[in-house]
């Protein structure tokens, strides 16, 4: 799966063009068809990483067991935007005020980064349970998954 941009900066056209390869299309033609987070295992010591990657950042072995992970999950870490900027991967302006955040879904041990709704500002606290909000028409990109909403 590959992704092509362009993004406009003034006069100036910025075309990218990247493929995510074997273990990110595996992600996102799961997050796509059946709303499933992927990641992999690792052979030696089973940490687990979302989205996937091919080596385990601390064994150095490759990895080649796909697990479901999530859907919920817990934030790890967040911060609260309150300054607006275009978005480069829409090219649009971001609506502040917006979450981003870290978030451990269950069965990872890796930090899954994305928006997070702050329609209560109250309610977003690191640990807080969380879980994705799905885009109805999916495309096989990252904005399949519209934001995560805390669970109360």
């Amino acid at each position: 799966m590959s992704e092509n941009m362009v993004i406009d900066s003034g006069n100036a056209r910025q075309p990218f063009n990247y493929s995510v390869g074997l273990y990110g299309s595996k992600f996102f033609k799961e997050l796509k068809e059946n709303k499933r987070f992927l990641g992999v295992k690792c052979p030696k010591c089973s940490k687990v990483y979302i989205p996937p990657r091919k080596v385990c950042g601390e064994c150095f072995i490759e990895t080649r067991e796909f697990v479901e992970v999530g859907p919920r999950g817990k934030i790890g870490s967040f911060t609260i935007l309150r300054y607006a900027f275009i978005d480069p991967e829409t090219g649009e302006q971001k609506p502040v005020p917006y979450g981003y955040g870290f978030i451990r879904l269950d069965g990872a041990d890796t930090l899954f980064q994305h928006y997070i709704n702050i329609s209560d500002e109250n309610k977003v606290k690191i640990g807080a349970i969380v879980e994705p909000v799905f885009a109805e028409n999916r495309k096989g990109t990252i904005r399949d998954i519209l934001h995560f909403n805390i669970v109360d």
